[in-house]
């Protein structure tokens, strides 16, 4: 019964962790740009973009089809950024719960 008790205190315990580690993930902001910075796409922790940013001078004379695809290499980067940033901060959060996994 104890070790019920112990387990779902250590559940609970965990899932606050998580909860917390994904709010502050909603509050870490990472950028991939495209085409020298012409186009910048951010994105936070969680792996969802926020905003796409393109020079006016830039998008005056770019393609559609260009800009469409600089939009998808600038964004792929920024979720490539963020799935880094997450697995590191669930990683911190993971050995702040089992100090010993990290040995």
């Amino acid at each position: 019964m104890l070790g019920n008790m112990f387990n779902k205190k250590m559940m609970e315990k965990m899932q606050g962790q998580m909860e917390e580690t994904k709010s502050k993930l909603d509050n870490i902001s990472v950028t991939g740009e495209a085409e020298n910075g012409n186009i910048k796409v951010v994105a936070n922790g969680n792996r969802m973009l926020s905003s796409i940013e393109i020079n006016p001078d830039f998008y005056a004379s770019a393609s559609k089809d260009e800009i469409a695809e600089l939009i998808l290499t600038a964004a792929n980067r920024a979720l490539e950024q963020a799935e880094r940033v997450e697995k590191s901060e669930m990683s911190h959060a993971a050995m702040g719960m089992m100090p010993g996994l990290g040995k």
